[in-house]
């Protein structure tokens, strides 16, 4: 039984998921990891009523917006070119904290599957675990990796949470090790690290980007005019998948096999 939510974007209303309710502090991960607005990265709209709905259950909570970028540009300002210092701006709650993820301490988290395909164990802030509710916030991607459809939505959102300085490869903006050998298996680990530790997970189909190869921020941008909401990561990917008519990617597959296996 799943308690997956679809939306129209226009009256997009947030209920977040019950450990968010009365929370002390609640992490969000939005996509916001490139200088290039929606559906490149979550639309703001979006990224808005969650905060909001948010602080509609949970009064005195600390929001923490939690992110950590791919690309030369810094933080600070691909924050600033995508408008989240304008809309902090606006919403004007001292509640709300924007941090970046690659600047905090960090900590090992197991990895919860039986069998793991590369990391037993990945680095992530430990604020993760600090936090009473943590909810990823995606726009959803499509780029071609091998020859393979590579879907990125509320489980690879999760990327941004893995300090470049310890999975970089020859970029030093970039999380190579996390695609080595292959990042269809380096998802299912994130997944089961991660993932599992997610309480709630909202995919922007508002439009969806289509890459016309492996970048991720180059492409062509299709309206679908939906949000999809709900507790469990992969059963939100995969709705979000199911309504924009889009191919499944591996991850999701090994994900599901091994979920059943327990």
């Amino acid at each position: 039984m799943t308690d997956t939510v679809v939306a129209d974007s226009p009256t997009f209303h947030y209920v977040p998921p019950l450990a968010a309710h009365g929370a002390q502090r609640v992490i969000v991960k939005p996509n916001l990891g490139y200088p290039v607005p929606a559906p490149v990265t979550v639309g703001l709209p979006v990224l808005r009523e969650v905060l909001l709905g948010i602080r509609r259950v949970a009064p005195r909570a600390e929001i923490v917006i939690l992110e950590g970028v791919c690309t030369k540009v810094t933080f600070a300002e691909v924050m600033a070119r995508l408008g989240v210092n304008r809309l902090l701006a606006e919403l004007a709650d001292p509640g709300l904290r924007l941090l970046d993820a690659d600047t905090l301490p960090h900590k090992a988290y197991s990895n919860t599957s039986r069998q793991p395909q590369r990391f037993d164990r990945m680095q992530a802030p430990a604020l993760l675990e600090e936090a009473d509710c943590r909810v990823s916030v995606a726009g959803f991607k499509r780029t071609t990796l091998k020859g393979r459809p590579l879907i990125s939505a509320a489980i690879k959102n999760l990327y941004g949470l893995f300090p470049r300085a310890v999975y970089r490869a020859r970029s030093p903006h970039a999380r190579g090790q996390l695609h080595v050998p292959d990042v269809q298996r380096v998802l299912v680990d994130v997944y089961f690290t991660l993932g599992v530790r997610f309480e709630g997970a909202v995919v922007d189909l508002t439009h969806k980007f289509i890459s016309r190869d492996w970048q991720p921020d180059e492409g062509t941008a299709v309206p679908v005019g939906k949000v999809v909401t709900g507790t469990d990561l992969l059963d939100v990917d995969l709705r979000a998948v199911e309504l924009a008519g889009e191919p499944c990617s591996d991850y999701f597959q090994t994900i599901a096999r091994q979920r059943r296996a327990g």
